[in-house]
């Protein structure tokens, strides 16, 4: 089955994917605040598993969001690439360690 394509649909498939964006963003201060091993108190699921079941959450909803054409996955990818190559160049995440 096919998600709908109503205006409807579209705003509930974006308000749901805000919500998801939100429960990532919790999860990385979690993981930040006590370590990507640590166990939740309630779920008693490490943070990591909690992290990646939201990351989840959200690569779910962006491919509902394809396939209600909202969004194209060639422009996604051209969207992926060029981050990429921005982190090259501003960030340290692809620097390697010498020792």
């Amino acid at each position: 089955m096919e998600p709908g394509k109503t205006q409807e649909q579209i705003l509930e498939t974006l308000g749901i994917l805000q919500e998801e964006c939100a429960e990532v963003i919790v999860e990385v201060s979690k993981i930040r605040r006590f370590g990507i091993d640590s166990v939740h108190y309630k779920t008693h699921m490490t943070h990591k598993k909690m992290f990646e079941s939201e990351v989840g959450d959200v690569l779910a909803m962006v491919d509902i969001l394809i396939q209600q054409g909202i969004l194209d996955i060639r422009s996604l990818e051209e969207a992926k690439s060029a981050k990429k190559q921005k982190l090259k160049q501003w960030s340290n995440i692809y620097e390697t360690q010498s020792k």
